[in-house]
């Protein structure tokens, strides 16, 4: 019986996906949820899993095709097995066996390629035969791709051309959907709001304390390390209440204020920034904020956030100190209305209390559209932010 494989539905606010790419070509076996194919929305790439037991009997659509919800991608003869599987000879000659095997051998070293590693051999062109395995069995990991990357010649460039003295080799690819959707939105928020950023510096001696002082019974307790990050969400969202200007979005022309804080919390991933939403902050602790960051960190490593884990947001906070970055400019994601830049944290030399002291000190930096936000607001939004983090204990007791 033959069995369709359609396009999930997409959410109203997803039009139509591009096809990424394959795992399986027409005459291959499949298993019930086996991953088929990687369809790219302009937030995530979505997996479509095969819906039977079966071969692959016929694909519609090819890679870089654009579908949209419930579109036929390919069909499945449910219950069928490969002719391979059935038509063994009896006998073979061993030059004819030895390039069967190898054959197979072959196949099954790319078969054996996790979702991620897939998309790195796909969107770099890497014939993953000519990876070495370092994982279980000579299994070519992630991280062997990576390396491959890195240290050996591009798979896009010819070798004869790269080896040649002097030449100058150039590559051409299309920008995936997502990057290109980064950058619409980029340019969207550039040319559609009135963005101002204002600057602070923050003391954090008294925040690190803590976190050396309660880390270890912290992690004991829940399982999960104390970071930095949960302090700024917490306090972000205890200033969010006492500034809701700077939490609401815009409509046309009229300001929604939003009576909770779903803060968007970025994430760099292989094919660009994402902002998971950690939802209704107001209402978390510090372990439900640290557990539900480690979690979307681990799904966007592997592919696996979902459109609703990047639906919506009344807030961002991003953080460039992870990469060095010491001070910048991020860039307000609409309709939000403000983003948080947080950076690396270095030992300054300041005035205290009429003494020169070494502190670990962190520029900070708050983007916000000066339709919605006046210049006081967005100050003393930054500052109530500085306050609670020079002062951490002010944010356990809610001041």
């Amino acid at each position: 019986m033959s069995i369709e494989v359609k396009v999930p539905v997409l959410p109203e606010s997803v039009a139509d996906a591009t096809i990424a790419s394959w795992h399986k070509k027409p005459g291959d076996a499949v298993k019930r949820d086996e991953n088929l194919v990687d369809l790219e929305t302009d937030k995530v790439v979505l997996e479509v899993p095969a819906p039977t037991d079966g071969v692959l009997k016929e694909i519609k659509q090819n890679t870089g095709a654009t579908v949209t919800s419930q579109q036929v991608l390919a069909i499945i003869e449910a219950g069928a097995v490969t002719s391979a599987a059935t038509t063994a000879p009896a006998t073979a000659k061993p030059a004819a066996a030895q390039s069967a095997a190898a054959e197979v051998q072959a196949t099954s070293k790319a078969d054996a390629l996790s979702p991620a590693g897939q998309r790195i051999v796909a969107e770099n062109k890497i014939d993953p035969h000519t990876v070495s395995g370092t994982g279980r069995d000579g299994r070519v990991t992630k991280e062997d791709l990576v390396n491959f990357m890195r240290d050996g010649a591009p798979a896009a460039i010819a070798p004869s051309v790269a080896a040649t003295p002097g030449a100058r080799p150039e590559e051409r690819v299309p920008m995936t959907r997502m990057r290109a959707k980064i950058a619409e939105r980029l340019m969207q928020s550039k040319n559609s709001i009135a963005m101002l950023t204002t600057f602070n510096e923050i003391n954090l001696a008294k925040t690190a304390a803590l976190r050396k002082e309660l880390g270890e019974a912290f992690e004991k307790a829940n399982g999960v390390k104390l970071g930095f990050m949960s302090f700024f969400v917490k306090a972000a969202c205890e200033a969010l209440k006492r500034h809701p200007v700077v939490n609401a979005s815009a409509d046309g022309n009229d300001i929604v204020y939003h009576g909770y804080q779903d803060i968007s919390v970025a994430v760099s991933t292989d094919k660009g920034l994402v902002t998971p939403v950690l939802r209704d902050t107001q209402s978390m602790s510090f372990a439900d904020i640290e557990k539900a960051i480690l979690a979307y960190a681990k799904k966007a490593r592997e592919g696996g956030l979902t459109l609703d884990d990047l639906s919506g947001g009344t807030f961002t906070i991003t953080n460039g100190g992870t990469f060095g970055s010491l001070l910048s400019t991020p860039i307000v994601n609409p309709p939000q209305s403000a983003i948080l830049g947080m950076h690396t944290i270095k030992e300054r030399a300041i005035v205290e209390r009429g003494q020169i002291v070494a502190a670990p000190m962190m520029y900070v930096a708050l983007s916000y559209d000066h339709r919605i936000i006046d210049g006081k607001d967005a100050v003393l939004f930054l500052v109530d932010i500085k306050n609670q983090l020079e002062n951490p204990q002010r944010m356990l007791l809610g001041l």
